[in-house]
């Protein structure tokens, strides 16, 4: 059974659909990314994904990480196959070329990243940290900062650990308690501990930057008192070199469902009083930092989804079209392929809608972060930057949750042998399952959606959002082929629009049922926004089919738009009669008898 290989044509094609809704061809300073450039990264993204990580995912699975006396080591190949991704200049992919970086958009990162995710999700799990954390220093950092992490964090000689989580502190950073003294030299001293740090500790890299959230002495309560500091396992001396170790040590690894080939460790900072870090940014002020790299990995998360989903996709299809059983539907002729099957088109076809429609909004996203960061409109900056983020919660969340039903459904295709290991394909499953909980979980991203991103602005994003598929939709209602989808589509849209009416309505708002409904909201948003994308791509193709451009790759199109709309917008309308009436039963039932 073939591992995995990148499906260039649809990412090609939604990349280019990306970057024409952005307006990214008008911008003189992204002309030189033409067709031509991103079609050779993806390529060789491509082979390299299939060449050297697939085939370590499975090493990565069985055989984990090993944690001695402090020390961690990765799975066999783990180290060389991270030394050609640095020396490959993958690592700094979409980072300065000033420090070592090849300086190019989001959104041909985006495809390039989703390729690393479907062929070694453990492994890559350090390039998000390394962009979000590259990003803070650009952001916050001091010039001094900039050139002495960028260079050897961007060329791989060092990687990035983002330290958060408290053992009494979990998802309420507001209460963590790690401490931060300054000494008077601009160094500080950390005392502290964190858990579930994605690669805290490993024997990749010649040094390891903790960005590490922690409290000064008189720092205010809650997050408004929290502070961001670099604290490098490896101390670093005024001429850029490395120096002593610092007073930073591993005490263990998770033990996990899934991600076996990722170290998720715990870190003790300051047990000899002898921890030092510098502060990033400003005090009280770490939290805005931190969610430069939070941003950056909760999209990573929603492309997780969408890259166990073409995993799923492949390894399910391949299966289908080679086992054979049971008699065909209609003629009766017996041991025929099951991919024959009605019920198993049906599962391979909800696998494939659901991850072109969640491609297509990854690399959107990507798509508007570029226009934001090069357009000089401040206008449309601010709306751009309003859009990426009322998307960012609903693509994390939602494209995670598909993700592990998607790695679900794979498994009912293979049927007994799917939950065996041999097929490999129960590893979809165990390593899907923690994408919905870190970097926010579902629960968190859905409140974040209601009370952030829709009532503080008054519903002002959602209903931009809104009006634009709705344009859409008055379109689609002119083409005889597609005119069903474009009633579907208004009609979705004028459902959404008054159930999230009441939401900005402060005074009245009913707290139990929009925070018990969040996520039945979030999920109907999330579909919403697949239908929004497969109704774009349907529209595309049906214009491309005119010019007789690749017929039955743009009918198929066509095709998955209409699947879609036929079994999964239907269900945006329960969700959002579960989100009227969430709070029903709640307060009523006694979890204490």
């Amino acid at each position: 059974m073939s591992l995995y290989q990148a499906p260039l044509k649809d990412m090609q094609l939604l990349v280019g659909l990306a970057v024409a809704k952005a307006g990214l061809r008008d911008l003189p300073e992204l002309a030189e990314f033409d067709d031509e450039l991103i079609g050779a990264v993806l390529e060789e993204a491509g082979k390299f994904a299939q060449g050297e990580l697939a085939p370590l995912n499975a090493v990565g699975d069985t055989q984990g990480c090993r944690f001695d006396n402090g020390k961690v080591t990765t799975p066999e190949g783990w180290k060389e196959a991270y030394q050609q991704f640095c020396e490959a200049g993958w690592m700094g992919l979409a980072l300065p070329a000033d420090f070592g970086g090849q300086s190019l958009p989001k959104f041909i990162a985006q495809p390039v990243n989703e390729m690393w995710l479907s062929a070694n999700l453990a492994f890559v799990m350090f390039q998000a940290l390394t962009q979000g954390g590259s990003e803070i220093l650009l952001h916050f950092g001091t010039d001094e900062q900039k050139a002495r992490y960028l260079e050897p964090l961007i060329s791989g000689r060092w990687t990035i650990a983002m330290a958060l989580t408290e053992p009494n502190a979990g998802s309420d950073l507001g209460a963590l308690s790690t401490k931060a003294v300054p000494q008077g030299d601009g160094r500080y001293l950390i005392k502290g501990q964190k858990i579930f740090i994605t690669y805290g500790e490993h024997d990749m890299a010649e040094n390891i930057v903790h960005l590490v959230l922690a409290r000064t002495p008189d720092a205010p309560a809650g997050s408004r008192g929290i502070s961001l500091f670099a604290v490098p396992k490896i101390r670093i001396e005024s001429d850029g070199s490395l120096g002593e170790a610092n007073d930073i040590s591993c005490t263990g690894i998770e033990h996990k469902t899934g991600l076996h080939g990722s170290p998720t460790c715990s870190i003790s900072y300051g047990d000899n009083d002898a921890c030092y870090g510098e502060l990033i940014g400003e005090e009280n002020k770490g939290l805005a930092a931190m969610f430069v790299l939070m941003n950056e990995a909760r999209l990573s998360c929603g492309m997780q989804g969408v890259s166990i989903g073409e995993m799923g996709y492949q390894r399910a299809h391949e299966y289908a079209f080679e086992r054979t059983q049971g008699s065909d539907f209609e003629t009766g002729k017996q041991r025929v392929l099951i991919a024959h099957h009605p019920d198993v088109a049906r599962m391979l076809l909800s696998m494939r809608s659901e991850v072109m429609g969640l491609r297509s909004l990854g690399y959107l996203i990507a798509a508007l972060i570029d226009k934001a960061d090069f357009t000089g409109d401040a206008h449309e900056r601010r709306a751009l930057h309003a859009r990426v983020a009322l998307l960012t919660p609903i693509f994390k969340a939602y494209a995670t949750e598909r993700g592990n039903l998607m790695a679900g459904t794979t498994i009912q295709v293979f049927g007994g042998m799917g939950f065996v290991e041999e097929t490999g394909v129960a590893q979809l499953m165990r390593d899907a399952r923690i994408t919905t909980i870190y970097e926010g979980t579902t629960g968190i991203q859905a409140r974040d959606l209601v009370f952030r991103k829709i009532q503080s602005d008054e519903g002002a994003a959602i209903n931009a959002l809104l009006n634009e598929i709705r344009t859409l939709a008055e379109s689609l209602r002119s083409d005889s082929e597609l005119a069903g989808l474009g009633q579907l589509l208004g009609d979705i849209c004028t459902g959404v629009a008054n159930a999230v009416a009441p939401i900005v309505n402060r005074d009245g708002a009913n707290l139990l049922q929009l925070n018990a409904g969040a996520v039945p909201l979030l999920e109907a948003l999330g579909t919403l926004c697949c239908a929004w994308q497969l109704a774009e791509l349907a529209q595309v193709a049906q214009s491309r089919l005119s010019e007789g451009q690749d017929p039955d790759y743009h009918r198929n199109l066509m095709a998955l738009a209409k699947f879609y709309f036929a079994h999964s917008v239907p269900n945006i309308a329960a969700r959002l009669a579960t989100f009227r009436q969430a709070d029903a039963g709640i307060e009523q039932y006694r979890f204490d008898i």
